[in-house]
C-alpha cells in the first residue's frame, strides 16, 4: 500500500470526532509514533465558564492528540476508508500545572506513543502554552 502524504489528510479523516468535540485545531506533525497538535479553547468547550476552561480538557486534548497519530497510522497501514473505530482511554497519570485555560490560548500538545503492542498502547503527553509546561499526562488505550 502505498503512503497517503499528510497534506492530503483532514482532521475528518484521522479522528472519528465532529463538531464541537474535534478539539484539534491544526496538526504541526505526525507520523506512527508521535504527533503535535494545536488546540485553542473556546467558551463551546466542555467545562468553560467565565474563567476560561478547567484543566481537566488536557486529558480529552492528549487523547485526541494520540489519535491523531493513531490514525495516521490506521490510514497508512489499512487504508482512507478504514474503519475509524475509537480507543478506550485509560489515565495512567495526569499532572496539571495550570489552574484554567483562558480562552484563546494555543496549547500546544506532544503525544508520543511509549509502548505498542497489538491493540494496546501507551502514550506520553506534554502540553505547553506560551513555551510553559501546563499539562503531563500518559494514557493507557486499547482499541477492541
Amino acid at each position: 500500500m502505498s503512503r497517503i502524504p499528510f497534506s492530503d489528510l483532514t482532521l475528518d479523516d484521522l479522528l472519528p470526532h465532529r463538531e464541537n468535540m474535534m478539539l484539534v485545531k491544526k496538526v504541526f506533525e505526525v507520523d506512527s509514533k508521535h504527533a503535535r497538535t494545536l488546540c485553542r479553547p473556546e467558551k463551546s468547550w466542555p467545562m468553560s465558564d467565565d474563567k476560561g476552561v478547567h484543566p481537566l480538557i488536557l486529558i480529552e486534548l492528549a487523547a485526541q492528540t494520540a489519535g491523531v497519530c493513531n490514525g495516521w497510522d490506521r490510514i497508512q497501514t489499512q487504508g482512507l476508508d478504514s474503519d475509524q473505530m475509537g480507543w478506550l482511554v485509560g489515565i495512567k497519570k495526569a499532572e496539571f500545572f495550570i489552574d484554567w485555560l483562558p480562552l484563546g490560548s494555543d496549547i500546544i500538545t506532544n503525544a508520543e506513543n511509549r509502548y505498542n503492542f497489538e491493540n494496546l498502547r501507551v502514550v506520553f503527553c506534554e502540553q505547553t502554552m506560551d513555551n510553559k509546561l501546563i499539562g503531563r499526562i500518559t494514557l493507557q488505550l486499547f482499541q477492541a
